[in-house]
């Protein structure tokens, strides 16, 4: 079996260099990285966890807080994490802070106290006041995807940008008496909501729709999506022509109900959802594309900058949607669509 000596030796550098190299050190040149890492593959060496930790004080771990592991969102940031932290040699562990649980207590009282991380990466949890400065007080480096935190770097969609250019699309198309369908009081996600709430609302007013601003809550889900749209969608004296869909679930929800009450999609209602779900295009369903796994990436990204420099300011990363059209919108009988324009897909940050 190869040892350290082994890869110095033939790359030609001390013990203590290639174990730099080897653990990611900033000491070391690209270039006698590089040539330490081709020789310990050559020669099928690979460091041991303690032995880099205890050369270097870092664990090469990456704390990972999630509030929900089955969800489709969640899953696919999660993957997107995995895959770059795999592709940088750390390792990941991962806590389970499902709202409202004794587990996610006890992962901010007592499993982050004991610090088997280098830095951590919490996706979607608007934190209580209390767990954001529990995260903040280990002293290691902190990444969020999704939220408000002006305190941690941010990775986050433009909710407003994204629900304002749904809206548009609809305008657009010709309709008038379009609907906003999910939030409530009492969600988990309340600055992603309000967010996307106050991007349609804005685009309403901007074009004279005042009159036809509405908003009926819903859980951010499927079955709540079809739930309250069954009650929308009854009042035919009061019904829109299009709904705009807080996420892509919820919109979902709404094409069911739609069916389910003889109504047909797009010609009799338009729905435009966020997010552009795994089941989005089994739907036909028009939305606007973010991409979680990009999303994990960049969070990573985020995070090494921080580790590589400990003084780096909090940066906050806004990806901006690509508006995806299929066959769930159309322009409403009697009206004549106006151009609509694909926005592209940018980026834009502080950093």
């Amino acid at each position: 079996m190869s040892t350290i000596a082994d890869v110095a030796r033939e790359a030609g550098v001390s013990k203590a260099t290639a174990s730099r190299a080897l653990s990611g050190s900033p000491q070391v040149s690209a270039a006698t990285r590089q040539r330490v890492l081709d020789v310990a593959l050559e020669l099928g060496y690979a460091p041991s966890t303690s032995a880099v930790s205890l050369a270097t004080g870092r664990t090469r771990n990456i704390g990972v807080i999630l509030p929900h592991v089955d969800r489709w969102f969640f899953a696919e940031v999660l993957e997107g994490i995995q895959e770059s932290l795999l592709e940088r040699g750390f390792d990941l562990t991962l806590y389970d802070a499902t709202p409202g649980s004794i587990g996610r207590e006890r992962v901010f009282t007592e499993l982050l106290a004991r610090k088997r991380f280098d830095g951590l990466i919490a996706v979607g949890l608007e934190p209580a006041v209390n767990e954001l400065q529990s995260l903040l007080s280990l002293g290691r480096p902190v990444v969020s995807v999704i939220g408000t935190e002006e305190s941690t770097s941010l990775v986050a969609l433009d909710d407003s940008h994204a629900a304002g250019l749904a809206t548009s699309h609809l305008v657009a198309l010709g309709h008038r008496r379009i609907a906003f369908l999910g939030g409530t009081s009492s969600t988990h996600w309340p600055h992603v909501e309000s967010a996307r709430y106050e991007g349609y609302e804005r685009v309403m007013r901007e074009s004279g729709l005042d009159a036809y601003v509405s908003r009926t809550p819903a859980e951010l889900s499927m079955p709540a999506g079809y739930e309250a749209a069954v009650d929308l969608l009854s009042d035919s004296s009061q019904r829109p022509t299009a709904v705009v869909g807080a996420c892509d679930e919820v919109a979902i929800g709404a094409i069911i109900a739609a069916r389910r009450l003889g109504l047909l999609v797009p010609s009799e209602l338009s729905v435009i959802g966020i997010d552009d779900h795994v089941n989005a295009e089994m739907f036909a369903l028009t939305t606007l594309r973010q991409v979680p796994r990009e999303q994990g990436a960049t969070a990573v990204e985020l995070l090494m900058r921080h580790l590589d420099d400990p003084t780096l300011e909090p940066i906050a990363i806004s990806i901006r949607p690509r508006l995806v059209v299929r066959n769930s919108t159309a322009a409403p009988s009697g009206a004549t669509p106006a151009a609509v324009r694909d926005s592209g897909l940018s980026r834009v940050t502080n950093a």
